[in-house]
Parts: C-alpha cells; structure tokens; sequence
C-alpha cells in the first residue's frame, strides 16, 4: 500500500495521541488536527481546526486521503445533538474535497437503537452522519478501551484505588468485552486505505468476556495483590450512582452518568472478521491493566 495523507482528529486526544505515532511508523503522511495547533508537540504536521466549527474544515481536510474521527463530546449535557452536527459538517467537509476513507471509532450494542443508551445510539447515528456526504466510513465498535488517560479505565483504577471495599450498582453484572489500547490502535491503524474496509462495520475486542464487576475484581488483584470486598446493590439509580462516581473519583457527574446509562447495556463482539482484515492476537485484560499501570508510572517518572 502506498503512502497516504491521513488526518488524525483528536490527535491529543487518549486514542489519538497513540494513534499518529503508530500511521506514521507505518509511512503515511500524518496531520495531526487539534484545536490548538501551538501547543501539540508529537509527530506529524499540527493542523488547526475544531469539528464543531464547519468553517475550519475544508482547509484541514484539503489533500487529505484519509480522515480518522476519534472526537465526541460525552462531558456536554448536549452532547447528543453537538455529536450529531459536528459528525454531519465533518462528512460534507470531507466529501467536499475529495477525502476518500473516514475511519471511526464507535461503540458496542445491539442494532436496535431502541436498546442503546443515549451514549452508545449517538455514536451509532454518528457513523451514519459521517456517511452521509458519500464518503465511506469504516466503523469500529469497541466497548470498554483499557489504556492510561482513559475515563472508563480510569473509572475502574479509581474506584480499586480510593476504596477498600464498594458497593456498587447493578450495572456492574453487565457484560462487556474490554480491549487494550494498543490493540485498538493497532486495528485502527491497520484499516487505514484499505479498499476492502471501505464502508465496514467491524467489532472489536480482547479474548475475555467479563462483567464489569469482575474486570474491578481483576483490576483490584493487579493493583493490590487482592481482590476487593465488592457488594451489588440493585437500587442504586444511574442519576446516584454518578454521584457516587463523582465522590469518589474525578470523573465528572456529567460524563459518569452518561457512560452509566451504557453500562446497563450488554456489549460483547458477536462478528469477529476484524480478525481476517487485521490478524494478531490481542492482549488479554490481565494484561491490558498491567500495560495502562506500566504507562501511568512511566508518566509519573
């Protein structure tokens, strides 16, 4: 496959910031696009322009092969209807000038949107305002990403962390299927100008199918050697427990509720031909902790 012009949304972003690195090791041309171009540091060229303001596109997008789209904006109370516009100016932009492969990070769920969340049915309409200029998008659904800087996995560190014991909601017997972020990396980067890809929808996941309880049982034995006294308790709301969420770690009420409501809904890989497309075989979440709790105390040094 021959070099490609590729842009990075969200380039300082927990995804993106590991992701430019990993495209241009693999010898694209890499922009990185951020709102404040004066501040980034990391490899590629820092382009200036944010998805809510459609004006600052077109000169982003201009030349570019290959667009990847890791923005949302789960800490707004609005971040539904801001998720959908900036999803639907970013397609017209790119098909304007001739982008010619969208990649975007989604989410696990059933088709039904009628059993997502609010979270989880916006980042699905997100893949459809993405195409809707005609530019093909190739779409991943992960559920939890386990990787330094990330809320969910931070959610978990936190939580082992501040408590020696928890009670904790009845979203925490939920299925999940986490991945590390190396491997959704590696995945995204693997998708990058692939014809075949164009216009997929793949799953991606770990190996381990766990309730969100055990991966905090698993996290617990990882960061302190045991496991944790930790209690379900079914009467405890969404609305509380992102109260509870708030108290006890730094995630923000408005972010914590709205990956609560996802929390409720089963999200586990039911398709798994990602792995014919990009084969390797991914970490397991034992080591997906380890690896974010190596990168933590490598940042502290």
């Amino acid at each position: 496959m021959s070099p490609m012009r590729v842009l990075v949304t969200g380039a300082t972003g927990f995804i993106g910031r590991r992701l430019v690195p990993a495209v241009a090791e693999a010898g694209h041309e890499v922009l990185a696009m951020t709102r404040r171009p004066e501040d980034y540091d990391g490899p590629g060229e820092a382009v200036g322009a944010d998805v809510s303001d459609p004006d600052s596109l077109t000169a982003a997008l201009t030349g570019v092969d290959v667009a990847v789209y890791l923005v949302h904006a789960l800490d707004r109370a609005d971040f539904e209807a801001a998720d959908q516009a900036a999803a639907l100016a970013f397609g017209v932009a790119a098909a304007q000038t001739g982008v010619r492969q969208i990649v975007y990070m989604g989410g696990l769920g059933p088709e039904d949107e009628r059993q997502l969340s609010a979270h989880l049915r916006s980042r699905r309409r997100t893949e459809r305002h993405l195409a809707a200029a005609g530019v093909p998008v190739t779409t991943l659904r992960a559920a939890v990403v386990v990787g330094h800087g990330g809320v969910s996995w931070e959610l978990t560190r936190q939580l082992v962390h501040n408590l020696p014991a928890m009670i904790v909601p009845r979203w925490a017997t939920t299925p999940t299927q986490p991945i590390a972020l190396d491997d959704v990396v590696r995945y995204l980067a693997g998708v990058i100008g692939r014809p075949e890809t164009y216009g997929a929808t793949y799953e991606v996941g770990g190996p381990d199918q766990l309730t969100y309880l055990e991966m905090l049982q698993d996290a617990a034995e990882q960061m302190t050697g045991h496991r944790q006294p930790i209690v379900p308790v079914p009467v405890l709301t969404p609305r509380l427990s992102s109260y509870w969420l708030a108290l006890v770690t730094d995630v923000d009420v408005t972010t914590g509720r709205n990956l609560i409501d996802s929390m409720g809904v089963s999200v586990t890989v039911n398709d798994t031909s990602i792995r014919q497309v990009v084969p390797f075989e991914p970490m397991s979440y034992v080591e997906a902790v380890r690896a974010a709790l190596a990168e933590r105390e490598a940042d502290k040094g």
